[in-house]
């Protein structure tokens, strides 16, 4: 009889990941990438001799297979997986003795490890699934044993092999989301911290290392994301050995987390995706969000937000003539902003004062709320459940639910303070007054919003640091919502696109991406959130044509056609449009809700132009493709050259067509009659592009071309 599996195979979705349990030691991964075929058992032992180095008289600076959890007592001298004590004891653990079992199911390889370290009164489970669009996750559950443990760090992480030798991730600030940035995986540590209480502009989105020049289609890439709304740590590090591991976990303020004996604590789900180009990368994340039990319900509404077009200005009747207009231009979803509640005539009273305003709203919201209903579209609504302004009844009557680490309630940001949800009175208010407002207006969908980061946020009266608390508050916050309103919607925005991570989609319907609705810069802002969320996630308006965010003026198409590829929305004033401009809407409205089943089901792609001067980006169906190409500079030399069309099927073929006329000048000859091509022709040799000018934007559409014989 053969003995326990000692080394694993998983496959799913073109993707191999081999871990080996050899020893009694923790995993350690031999392979993750492409997929392997069937491996015969002695054919995975000896990928495992393949992966050991020639030794000398130590192991320490060796590129061994590095354990999931990697440890200092077993020679690891970068970043460790556990970091912690028990009263300056136990602070280097081994854990081994490591035995493994298998839940696979009809979706997903799972992988469950568990090991042990009794001298330091520590047992660790380990749980590695590879879902069936090739994703990959792990998370680790540590358990004490003994005297009370304190955790300071707990993390796990994920090999990249030594051909992987460029580092890219996503930097930016408010209103400039997730902007790329390269450079080359050199020896050391490359560390993304985020410590303000969510993800935030600091975090890095994903972290990819990859083949040199890789780009959205060529390159084999490896990428993670840690699903965590709260502080975080992300690190890419290659040792003098050259071991190359990229690794995620929280980020823990002193005492934040201490375990009592017999407790336990689950990290945060770290997710790998690989492919090759990062169009692959993307698509996996894709997959897997699509697949999941309770995902949006389709078809995804056009929505009318009334920020841009009201601000804090609020009337019954202008109110409800925008609901009007809004339903006969189709839209399905009226979403009223900041500005109902308590003294909220500004941003400088009333957050936190989950009540209708009177003076404003003397009838109160359920006029507008029926009406809505009556319009056939959803009714939303504005919350901020997490902040609060000074100048609130809420926190005169409670100073002490405001965080405080000792030196008083801190800096203001936009006039706001942070409500402590660990105070279960603040919890429970908050809960009680939304609770009310969802179920006496039949409030479809919640835009929660979140616009100050987490300093010193001490918990009173200890002034302990209240940061994770705080992120499991929420969690258990929306989790109450969903559960009392099961069809209640959510989309999440902190400060725009500052809290976009797999922790929240699990529980929100959508984000928004990021308070920049100006056209030119929102291209490339929902482009790279596209790496990690497809495109039905990413809330996306039509703004007033004066960005305030950028002082931009652009054009109506401009702002249509860079919103229409996503979950489109208007956030405009509708009745300052003209007739034209009205019908023009209405037309880009009809043109989305054509195509939004391709939308938000079909491959995301991308291609450049150019030198990145131009771009093409696209989502690719059975039926067919729908590309939006952008000039977004003038480039040095003109015209730009032909467009390949990725992710087509080589074998079929394709009517391709521009989305709108353009002048005889801009208009390339396969454009003025017929053009049918295969996949093959038009992603290998491409087409001439359209001779548009810098933000004018045109669509071209690649339709299946059903042939009989």
């Amino acid at each position: 009889m053969s003995g326990p599996e000692i080394i694993h195979h998983l496959r799913r979705g073109g993707v191999s990941v081999v871990v080996t349990l050899s020893q009694g030691r923790l995993p350690r991964i031999l392979h993750w990438g492409a997929d392997l075929g069937d491996v015969r058992r002695d054919e995975l032992e000896a990928m495992e001799r393949t992966a050991l180095p020639p030794l000398g008289d130590t192991v320490i600076y060796a590129p061994q297979p590095v354990p999931m959890l990697p440890q200092l007592a077993e020679a690891w001298l970068g970043e460790p997986g556990l970091v912690g004590s028990r009263e300056g004891a136990a602070w280097a653990p081994l854990f081994r003795r490591a035995r493994a079992r298998r839940e696979d199911s009809s979706t997903t390889d799972r992988l469950v490890v568990l090991a042990e370290d009794p001298e330091s009164d520590l047992e660790i489970e380990l749980e590695v699934e590879l879902h069936e669009a090739g994703l990959l996750r792990t998370r680790a559950t540590l358990r004490n044993l003994g005297g009370a443990y304190r955790v300071d760090r707990l993390g796990l992480a994920l090999p990249v092999p030594s051909h992987a030798d460029e580092l890219f991730d996503l930097a930016g600030r408010w209103t400039r989301e997730r902007s790329p940035q390269r450079r080359p995986f050199d020896i050391g540590a490359w560390v993304r911290e985020a410590r303000g209480g969510k993800p935030g502009f600091e975090a890095p989105t994903l972290t990819v290392a990859g083949e040199h020049g890789f780009d959205f289609r060529r390159g084999e890439v490896w990428g993670i994301h840690l699903g965590w709304s709260g502080n975080q740590r992300l690190v890419a590090e290659r040792t003098s050995g050259g071991s190359r591991m990229l690794s995620g976990g929280e980020l823990l303020y002193p005492d934040e987390l201490v375990l009592g004996p017999g407790d336990e604590v689950v990290s945060p789900w770290l997710y790998g995706s690989w492919g090759v180009g990062l169009d692959a990368l993307a698509a996996r994340f894709h997959g897997f969000l699509r697949a999941r039990p309770n995902p949006p319900a389709q078809p995804r509404p056009i929505l009318l937000n009334t920020w841009e077009a009201v601000y804090f200005d609020h009337d019954e009747a202008r109110l409800i003539a925008a609901a009007e207009r809004a339903a006969a231009l189709g839209m399905e979803r009226f979403v009223l902003d900041d500005g109902w509640f308590g003294a909220r005539r500004h941003d400088r009273a009333g957050l936190g004062d989950w009540v209708v305003s009177p003076e404003v709203w003397p009838r109160g919201l359920d006029p507008l709320a029926d009406r809505v209903h009556e319009l056939g579209m959803a009714f939303g609504l504005w919350f901020e459940p997490e902040m609060v302004n000074l100048d609130s009844d809420l926190v005169r009557a409670h100073p002490d639910w405001v965080f405080d680490a000792g030196h008083g309630v801190g800096i203001p940001s936009r006039h706001q303070h942070v409500l402590d949800l660990g105070h279960e009175g603040a919890f429970d208010l908050v809960l009680s007054q939304m609770s009310a407002l969802i179920e006496q207006l039949g409030i479809d969908f919640i835009k929660w919003d979140h616009n100050r980061s987490l300093l010193d946020a001490g918990h009173t009266p200890t002034g302990r640091a209240g940061h994770r608390a705080q992120t499991l508050a929420l969690y258990r916050l929306l989790d109450e919502l969903r559960a009392r309103f099961p069809r209640l919607e959510i989309e999440a925005c902190a400060s725009g696109g500052g809290r976009i991570d797999l922790g929240m989609i699990e529980r929100v319907d959508r984000v928004w991406a990021s308070d920049c609705s100006d056209p030119h810069e929102r291209v490339d802002i929902n482009r790279w959130t596209s790496l990690l969320l497809p495109p039905e996630l990413i809330g996306t308006h039509i703004g007033e044509a004066h960005a305030y965010s950028t002082g931009r003026t652009a054009t109506l198409g401009f702002r249509a056609a860079v919103a229409s590829m996503w979950q489109l929305g208007v956030e405009a004033e509708l009745g300052s449009l003209d007739d034209d401009e009205r019908a023009e809407l209405a037309d880009w409205i009809a043109f989305h809700r054509e195509h939004r089943p391709l939308l938000h089901s079909g491959r995301v792609v991308h291609a450049d132009a150019a030198g990145g001067a131009a771009l093409l980006d696209g989502v690719v169906g059975d039926a067919g493709a729908v590309y939006l190409y952008l000039v977004r500079e003038r480039p040095a030399d003109w015209p730009v050259g032909r467009l390949r069309l990725p992710g087509l099927d080589a074998d079929r073929r394709y009517r391709v067509r521009l989305g709108r006329p353009l002048a005889a000048h801009q208009t390339p000859p396969w454009a003025r009659a017929e053009c049918v091509l295969s996949g093959q022709v038009l992603q290998t040799v491409g087409i001439e592009a359209p001779g548009v000018d810098v933000d004018d934007p045109v669509i071209i559409s690649a339709e299946l071309v059903y042939e009989t014989t």
